[in-house]
């Protein structure tokens, strides 16, 4: 079997993906790479989602690249709009060039004597085996799933007599004009989901178990409209995304501060768009506000839904599913003839691909992560995984350039090998994620750890992250560099599982 070698292999076409080769062609322009993407197109969850309403719940100012800038006029896109702006930034570097479409990452083996990564995949619609080897792999594959979301063992499931649908596998021709419809959930799935449904459907409930904070903002930014306008499209580009990135980290600091201010200043918001005497039980949720993703509305749009009458909002516990609908642990039944289990996603890190160090297996969970972006004990290995509490983008930007600031500190060190390792007795071990939401409660035994202090800890703070990653020394004390060569069994990192 063929080995196609290149010196940086990347996994995932989506935002990270594009990201990084842009990065590696700016930064590093010696380097080859080549982009393996599961999928038949680039976009990673703009090519997969495909649900009516699909949009960002951030500002395309910080969602959107720091070196391509988003002109559109609405700051809040729509899918499509996001998948064309994606393939256009690819095509404009010649990302596109770099990437092999239905590749799945099997496996990944690496190997000290050699300084190579070993990449097992399987390409096409016939799942051929073919082999890549890299001296460096930088996972751009996302958080989640992609095959399979989260959804509930509901009783009853199978008496429905209508249809039900899960958003990550949303049917092409689904009929829901002048339907009964229930969308289960109140994330931001649900929250861009219901709206859209309600133009169409005879009626819409949102059913969900809690409340959830929602903040709602125009669709459009006046102020960056007004600076493309009178300015260099870049330069205004570049003033309105410090300006939604220095709002974001001033407002998520005053949630950690002043919490009760904060939550009750959103809840106020939140009842003023609401109909008079219009229950705010359903939207006082019993966490603070970023302690869970805090749902964009856009436009006012489900408020308006709400107002209008073709929306209703439900809290309560599912008992079962009937016939008809729902039926509720109070005794409500609520009926549909479409029910949309918008129950969130199953969070996958590194695409469930199986990595091994000289011959020992990879235990993610027993590793602390380093910058949020490697692992204690696992060499030329970097993820790029985005922020909880701001645009993904804004930290994978930061993410591929201390890759490409690796990459070179190596050629000019004479060294192949960089690993991140764990010698320091007074780092704490700590839960990687801090968030409450049910997605990342199911999944935290299986993350890697984070640290109680730097380079260990994880920010979600891109001014601290800007400093570590884009200005900090790469020589840190913790980021260890040799040459090629093998290594004694006995001094294998201890996060590595033991065969």
């Amino acid at each position: 079997m063929t080995i196609e070698s290149v010196d940086v292999l990347v996994v995932g076409a989506g935002i990270s993906g594009i990201d990084a080769g842009y990065h590696l062609q700016a930064y590093a322009p010696g380097k080859s790479y080549v982009i393996l993407e599961a999928r038949d197109d680039l976009g990673g969850t703009w090519d997969l989602f495909r649900y009516p309403g699909i949009r960002s719940d951030s500002d395309m100012h910080t969602l959107g690249f720091s070196f391509h800038p988003w002109t559109a006029a609405k700051a809040i896109a729509d899918g499509p709009s996001i998948k064309n702006y994606l393939r256009e930034t690819a095509a404009h570097y010649g990302i596109d060039k770099h990437i092999r479409y239905q590749h799945r990452v099997k496996g990944a083996s690496w190997d000290s004597e050699t300084a190579r990564w070993t990449v097992e995949v399987e390409r096409g619609p016939n799942r051929e085996l073919a082999t890549y080897s890299a001296n460096f792999l930088f996972m751009c594959s996302g958080y989640y799933d992609y095959a399979q979301g989260f959804t509930p063992e509901f009783a009853g499931r199978e008496d429905f007599r209508g249809q039900i649908v899960h958003p990550q596998h949303w049917p092409e021709k689904l009929d829901y004009k002048d339907k009964r419809v229930i969308v289960i959930g109140s994330g931001a799935t649900a929250v861009t989901l219901v709206p859209e449904m309600a133009r169409e459907a005879a009626h819409v409930t949102m059913l969900q178990r809690s409340p959830t904070y929602m903040v709602s903002r125009p669709s459009q930014d006046k102020i960056a409209n007004g600076l493309r306008k009178m300015l260099p499209s870049k330069l205004a580009y570049g003033l309105t995304r410090w300006k939604n990135v220095l709002f974001g980290m001033y407002f998520y600091k005053k949630t950690r501060t002043n919490p009760e201010g904060v939550n009750a200043w959103v809840l106020e918001r939140v009842k003023a768009l609401l109909p008079e005497g219009y229950d705010m039980a359903h939207f006082t949720p019993s966490y603070n506000v970023w302690d869970q993703r805090l749902c964009l509305v856009p436009d006012d749009d489900l408020f308006a839904a709400i107002r209008n009458g073709s929306t209703e909002v439900v809290t309560g516990h599912i008992d079962r599913f009937t016939p008809k609908g729902i039926l509720l642990k109070d005794g409500r039944e609520l009926e549909a003839d479409i029910i949309v289990t918008a129950t969130g996603l199953n969070v996958q890190l590194l695409s469930g691909v199986a990595f091994s160090v000289d011959g020992a297996p990879v235990e993610l969970s027993r590793t602390m992560t380093y910058k949020a972006m490697m692992f204690s004990g696992v060499p030329n290995l970097a993820t790029s995984f985005g922020y909880t509490n701001a645009s993904w983008t804004l930290k994978a930007d930061l993410t591929c350039m201390y890759v490409a600031r690796l990459i070179n500190h190596m050629d000019r060190t004479g060294t192949q090998i960089a690993t991140p390792v764990l010698d320091d007795p007074e780092v704490e071990e700590q839960p990687w994620l801090s968030f409450t939401s049910g997605y990342v409660q199911r999944a935290l035994e299986k993350l890697p750890k984070q640290g109680s202090k730097r380079p260990w800890r994880v920010h979600q703070n891109y001014a601290l992250d800007m400093l570590d990653l884009k200005f900090g020394k790469v020589e840190d004390g913790a980021m260890t560099f040799r040459k090629a060569g093998p290594v004694r069994r006995d001094a294998a990192p201890e996060l590595i599982a033991a065969e």
